[in-house]
């Protein structure tokens, strides 16, 4: 198996969720930068009813997604999407472990040592992954790794690519992973786009792939692009 960049043209928890068998399940995206915008609109453009959860909701506007207080945000959805700084990530959901419980979390950061260009750096977590880590502190939360392998653009939009691009899911829980797969439908990416990895131990290699983009964006630029597996 081959692995080539595109640009443009462990445990099974038995907590249940009506996500699960809901076509119209409730998200909420925590993080308000370019990931968690992109991916707020995203679903809200595919009529999930989604909310945005900050830290201070007085300093947004008006736009095309609600935004309210982190809370507030979690409490009215099924799916929690983590766009927070991966290297901040961990302390930050960890004090919302009530809050969590019980819901899918689906994380889409990479936690890497901050650099002063503003580029990823090493590897914040070299011996596992955020994934897993997140996984062990919120033990009552169905976590789901994806969509950290590519530029923000493309997890909303991934059919702009010239070759079709790959998402991994690694999770520990079959039915919080069918609700993502369901989910990326909604963003538009096709069931053969899509790859489970497996369990959340997988989430490690996908990402590792973040301390390789500061060499691929000085060697394409800040073009879209996504890991792509050829078979």
């Amino acid at each position: 198996m081959t692995t080539s960049t595109t640009t443009t043209k462990d445990s099974t928890m038995t907590t249940t969720n009506d996500a699960t068998t809901s076509d119209a399940i409730t998200i909420a995206v925590l993080g308000s930068g370019r990931v968690g915008g992109t991916l707020a609109r995203g679903f809200a453009a595919a009529g999930y009813p989604v909310t945005l959860g900050v830290r201070d909701p007085s300093v947004h506007g008006d736009g095309p997604v609600p935004v309210t207080d982190t809370v507030t945000a979690i409490s009215t959805a099924a799916l929690v999407v983590n766009a927070t700084p991966g290297d901040s990530s961990l302390e930050r959901l960890s004090g919302l472990r009530s809050e969590l419980a019980g819901r899918i979390l689906l994380d889409v950061s990479n936690a890497t040592v901050r650099t002063a260009d503003g580029l990823p750096g090493g590897l914040q977590y070299a011996d596992g992954s955020l994934g897993e880590r997140l996984q062990r502190a919120l033990p009552e939360t169905r976590v789901v790794k994806s969509l950290n392998t590519m530029l923000f653009s493309v997890m909303t939009d991934p059919g702009a690519l010239d070759v079709p691009p790959t998402v991994f899911v690694s999770g520990g829980d079959g039915g919080a992973k069918g609700v993502v797969r369901q989910a990326l439908h909604g963003l538009g990416w096709r069931d053969e786009w899509i790859v489970d990895l497996g369990a959340i131990a997988t989430a490690a290699g996908p990402e590792a792939m973040a301390v390789m983009v500061p060499s691929l964006l000085a060697a394409i630029g800040f073009a879209p692009f996504a890991l792509s597996v050829a078979r």
